[in-house]
C-alpha cells in the first residue's frame, strides 16, 4: 500500500495533474535557467519568468532569438516573446507561444521588486548554508 495516495509515477497522471493544477501552482512551473553570467551575479540558477524579462530561446525553430517577454499565459503555460512571430495564411503576423523550459533568462527586468529580491536572497542563503555544511564534513 502506498504511503501517500496522491503520489504516482505514471506520466499520464503526472501530466493530468500539471494541466489541471490551479494557476498559482502552474506559475511556479514556469521557470527558466539564468544565463551563466547572470546566474553568477545573482547566485541563483533558476527563476520564475515574469513579463518584461529578457530571454534567449534555446530550442526549436526560433533558436538564438532574444527578446522581451510580453505576456505570460498561465493557463496554457506558454510565453509570448517580442520578435517571435509567424505569418498566417492571410498575411498577418501572430505571436508564437514558447515554453518556458526552452528559454534562458538573459536580463531580469525588475530586481528592485521586494518579493523577487526576497526569493533570490532566501535561495542564495540556503545555498551558502549547504556549502558550509559540506566544508565542515570534509574537515572532519
Amino acid at each position: 500500500m502506498k504511503k501517500n495516495a496522491k503520489l504516482t509515477k505514471q506520466p499520464s497522471k503526472q501530466r493530468k495533474r500539471l494541466y489541471n493544477a490551479p494557476l498559482h501552482k502552474k506559475r511556479k512551473t514556469l521557470t527558466a535557467s539564468l544565463s551563466p553570467t547572470l546566474a553568477e551575479k545573482e547566485g541563483v540558477k533558476n527563476l520564475v519568468i515574469r513579463k518584461g524579462d529578457s530571454v534567449r530561446i534555446r530550442r526549436g525553430s526560433f533558436r538564438g532569438i532574444e527578446g522581451e517577454v510580453s505576456n505570460v499565459d498561465l493557463k496554457n503555460m506558454r510565453l509570448t516573446i517580442e520578435g517571435v512571430t509567424f505569418e498566417k495564411a492571410d498575411g498577418s503576423a501572430q505571436h508564437f507561444p514558447v515554453r518556458a523550459c526552452n528559454c534562458e533568462i538573459i536580463n531580469l527586468k525588475n530586481m528592485k521588486d521586494k518579493r523577487r529580491k526576497a526569493t533570490v536572497e532566501r535561495r542564495f542563503s540556503s545555498l551558502d548554508e549547504d556549502v558550509e555544511e559540506t566544508k565542515e564534513e570534509e574537515t572532519n
